[in-house]
């Protein structure tokens, strides 16, 4: 923000445009996926991911920015939904629950790795994160000689394969999930990840190296969680985690605004955590299940595509509550909507 000069409510442009492509896209990746090959989408998908963003550390100028932002994330549409569609591939039953849950894991290990990375390489210079997404290039080279999976039978027309997704899709129990999924992702990326670093400098004047550290604190207690999740789907159903999820999200959001000493702020992040960890496998691992596996790939691309929905939404419709209500506001309106979504688990998913 004081580097390009811009507004608390431009900065959320920077997710918005990297999300933006990811609602139009992905599942026009998932379907040619399902006709084409998994790694005929992942290995172009991951070069241009990562082209487009290392790009974005030589930029000073921030409308150019938006652009290479959104090459990015044209890159990143498939990633996330390929990757729970292969795991669909290679896994079954509660193998596939606990797949999912090594999955997040390791998703968590990331963010809370790259939270405390970036603070660190900011106080080089505010485009020094971006130099991470390099390593998406020796990725691709990995996918395109290592990743065992073959191209899909697909003996249907394609007006044929359409008609049987959309017919799979329109499900009540899955139209649910794709609510939860965008909901999750308007609290994860516009109440936290937006709102939270702007809190922490705001009112505790916290370095960058702190933000990052905080934040990890939360990534890494989804990654212990969500590494649990076999075992603790074992005693509970995918939607009694759910709703325990959205439960926890609210208590976590009410209880930031309240709090006075910088420290403290540890407990509402682990709370937070906690909700992730339990809260993704187990949509996924619904969702998986639900999906047939000659149209796997458009099945979870679909979810892809309002994951980014809700990533894209969550910056403008918090900014909108920035705006009308500050800081505080954000967490407190983040909480009412998370306790909403308790009670339309309990009307939509049976």
């Amino acid at each position: 923000m004081k580097q390009l000069n811009i507004s608390g409510q431009q900065v959320g442009l920077l997710i918005t445009f990297f999300t933006l492509p990811g609602i139009f896209l992905t599942p026009v990746f998932g379907v040619m996926a399902d006709r084409i090959g998994r790694k005929t989408i992942l290995v172009p998908a991951l070069l241009l991911f990562g082209i487009a963003g290392t790009a974005c550390f030589f930029i000073r100028d921030f409308h150019l920015l938006l652009v290479f932002r959104f090459l990015q994330g044209t890159g990143a549409a498939s990633l996330g939904s390929l990757n729970v569609t292969l795991i669909g591939d290679f896994f079954e039953g509660r193998e596939r629950a606990g797949a999912m849950g090594y999955n997040a894991s390791v998703l968590s290990v990331g963010t809370a790795s790259y939270p405390t990375i970036g603070g660190i390489l900011t106080m080089l210079g505010w485009h020094y994160p971006f130099l991470l997404t390099v390593l998406a290039l020796p990725i691709a080279l990995v996918v395109l000689y290592s990743l065992d999976n073959s191209k899909p039978s697909q003996e249907q027309k394609l007006k044929d394969y359409l008609t049987q997704a959309w017919i799979s899709i329109k499900n009540k129990k899955v139209i649910g999930i794709f609510i939860l999924s965008i909901a999750t992702f308007i609290i994860l990326y516009g109440v936290y990840l937006t709102y939270l670093p702007i809190l922490l400098d705001s009112v505790f004047s916290t370095p960058p190296y702190i933000i990052g550290f905080l934040m990890s604190a939360m990534s890494l207690t989804t990654a212990i969680t969500s590494s649990q999740i076999e075992r603790i789907s074992a005693k509970y159903s995918e939607k009694s985690l759910i709703k325990i999820a959205f439960i926890i999200y609210g208590i976590s959001l009410l209880i930031i605004p309240f709090i006075s000493n910088l420290w403290l702020l540890v407990f509402p992040l682990v709370l937070f955590g906690i909700a992730q960890g339990l809260n993704i496998p187990s949509l996924q691992t619904m969702l998986t299940n639900l999906a047939p596996a000659e149209n796997r790939a458009a099945f979870m691309s679909i979810n892809g595509m309002v994951l980014r929905l809700g990533q894209t939404l969550g910056p403008i419709l918090m900014g909108l509550a920035f705006i009308i209500s500050g800081l505080s506001g954000v967490y407190i309106i983040g909480a009412i909507f998370a306790f909403m979504m308790f009670f339309l688990i309990i009307m939509i998913i049976s």
